[in-house]
Formats: C-alpha cells, structure tokens, sequence
C-alpha cells in the first residue's frame, strides 16, 4: 500500500515484542498513537505497554490480516520475519520498512551484492550452498574466514570462524549448519568497530546521528560511545555518507543502521567496511533517548508516520556511553539507580538468562 500521514490518535503496528518494539511503543504513545503488537510469544516485554496485543504466529494468514486491517501502519522491531509475512501485512496496510528493504537486508549475499553495487566495500565474500562451494571459496578467499548463516544469524549465532586447515573439513562443516544456505565471509582485520544509526522519511529526508564506536563482548554489543573517539571528521562524515547512500538505493522508510569497520592502512589512513545493515531500529542507539534531541524510537515513529523527522543532534554537545545489562548484570538496578547521571532502562524480562539482554544503562558525560 502507499505511504500516508498516520494522525494522532491512530493505530501504529509493531510486529515482534521484544525490548525494541517496547520502546517504539513507549515512543509512540509520547506522541498520542495507539500500539497494537503481534507476536507469537506470550511473555513479550511490549505487550505490557501497548493498549492491544496479537498473540500468534508469523504465519498465521488470518490473525496477520486482522491484526493489519485493525492498524493505521505497520513497522517490525526484527528482520527476521519471513518475507512471506511482510507482503501479506504490506496487502492491507502501509508497512514500513518495506517488503523489499526487508528482503536484501535479512539475507547476507543479497545485502552484501547490494552494499558492493553502491561501490561501497564490505569483506570478501562467497555464496555457499554445497561442501565443494566451501572448498572453493577457502580456496578464493582464504583463512581465517567467517562461515555463516544467510540468514536468521544475530549476536555471533549461525556463525563459525575457520582458522586453519584443521578447522576446514568441508562436509562436517556444512553438516553443522544443517544445509541451510551460507555465505563464506573474508576476516577483515578491523581496528574497532562503528555504526551510523539514521532515519530517513518518504520523501527522503534523512537525519543521521553522530557515529558510534562499539564495543562487543562474547558477540554481543557490551557498550557504545558517541561521538566515536579517535576519529577524523572526514571518516564520521564519510560513514553517514555510506548510510543515506545505502538508505536512499533502498527507498527506506525508518531508522536503520549500519554497521561497519574501521581499518587502517598502513600508511595510517582510515578505511571504512560495511558489515551490516539493520532495517530497525538498533541496540547501538539506544543512547539517543537520553544523549540525542530526538531518540531513534520516536524518530522511527515520525518517519513511518509521514511526519517531519526531528533534530539528531546530542544533547548539549555531550558526551554519551550506554551500556548494555545483559543476564546477572541487571540485578545491580538498585546501585545504577542510585549513581547520579545513570540512566537506567530495563525491559521487563523475567528471567535473566546468559547473554539475554535485560536492560541498558546511559552516561551523559561533560
């Protein structure tokens, strides 16, 4: 369906109900929408503070297709929705972003065929669909290497790191990913990575927030800090200029972001490389509801909307580090709540799992 001005007091859809479609709905209600959240898991932390929930699963055709006839507009809080699902949604109510942005970036060889066509770098790369695919494409790309999932794969799962000779048996390889179709990624020897968190509207206006430096732990985001420190000015504005380029080529509709790497030359110059890009919003911006004049969650909602996008400026110039509680670590909450300066979110999960992430917490720093 086309794009339209969603109005206060409509009904905005989030699809997945997890600690990010939470805060699109916090966000939403800032500015007087109704959510309504459809997602097949019963405990969801969005359901707790949406007015209307959708228990069911993502293909079921008769509940998708009430849920979407009940809503004004349709976004997702993951890329991991089957392609199907989002063409059913896009058949009875705008979706954003759209079916196709969803279809390149959920698969690793599309986006990366896609990223590369923009003449934009990413790592080497080789599809991988059969064990004598594996074996040439170690033989193209050496080792080490990254094996991985094309799709479905997040905080380090579906993937397998290839170092040597011993670590590549072809079949045994391909038995442990169970067929699925894989891509043979090339290790990039990255200094630290970075992303650019940014929105663009229909009518491509574009609002991009200072770049990040992310910190990882275990494959999973442990901290941000922005502005990303160390940095030349020309490396930050060259990787927002990757971002609307990628945003653009897409006609994305949203917030995204995009992952990337930092390398450096041996003459010292930086380099970036595109790693990924996330149609959603993303952990790497969850900074911004404190350290930005407009959080990513309430941008999202104003691009999908049709609104004006707003400023993605920091707030005051500051300094921001945000940092991820992730399982045991959020039981400390009565400690942060108490540092001055700390900014404490939880998700409202129950049980605090080993590397599930339960809640972040926000510095703003002079």
């Amino acid at each position: 369906m086309t794009s339209k001005t969603i109005g206060p007091g409509s009904t905005l859809g989030i699809v997945g109900g997890g600690q990010l479609g939470r805060m699109i709905a916090l966000a939403a209600a800032g500015y007087g929408l109704k959510v309504h959240v459809y997602c097949p898991d019963a405990d969801s932390p969005a359901f707790d503070v949406a007015a209307l929930a959708t228990c069911a699963a993502y293909d079921d055709a008769e509940a998708l297709t009430r849920f979407a006839r009940s809503v004004d507009v349709v976004t997702y809080e993951f890329e991991n929705i089957p392609r199907g699902t989002a063409d059913l949604l896009a058949r009875h109510a705008p979706l954003h972003p759209s079916a196709a942005a969803l279809a390149t970036t959920q698969d690793r060889l599309a986006e990366k065929d896609f990223v590369n066509r923009l003449g934009i770098p990413t790592a080497p790369f080789r599809a991988v669909d059969t064990p004598d695919d594996l074996a040439r494409a170690l033989d193209a790309i050496g080792r080490p290497a990254v094996l991985k999932t094309r799709r479905f794969g997040y905080d380090g799962k579906g993937q397998r790191i290839i170092r040597t000779e011993a670590d590549s048996d072809r079949n045994a390889l391909f038995a442990e990913f169970g067929g699925a179709p894989l891509i043979l990624e090339g290790f990039v020897g990255f200094e630290r990575e970075v992303s650019v968190v940014a929105a663009r509207a229909a009518d491509g206006g574009f609002a991009a927030y200072d770049l990040c430096e992310n910190e990882h732990r275990d494959h999973i985001l442990a901290a941000t800090r922005v502005p990303a420190p160390g940095l030349s000015s020309e490396t930050a504005r060259a990787a927002l200029a990757m971002a609307q380029r990628i945003a653009d080529a897409l006609d994305y509709v949203g917030v995204l972001a995009v992952e990337m790497f930092l390398v450096r030359a041996p003459d010292g110059s930086e380099g970036l490389v595109v790693n990924e890009i996330a149609p959603r919003v993303h952990n790497s911006g969850h900074w911004t509801i404190e350290g930005a004049r407009t959080s990513q969650f309430a941008q999202h909602v104003r691009a999908i909307c049709g609104w004006p996008l707003g400023d993605a400026s920091r707030t005051g110039g500051m300094r921001v580090e945000m940092r991820n509680l992730i399982g045991g670590e959020a039981e400390a909450w009565s400690t942060l709540l108490a540092e001055p300066g700390a900014h404490l979110h939880l998700y409202g999960k129950g049980e605090a799992r080993p590397g599930r992430k339960m809640g972040h917490v926000t510095r703003l720093i002079g």
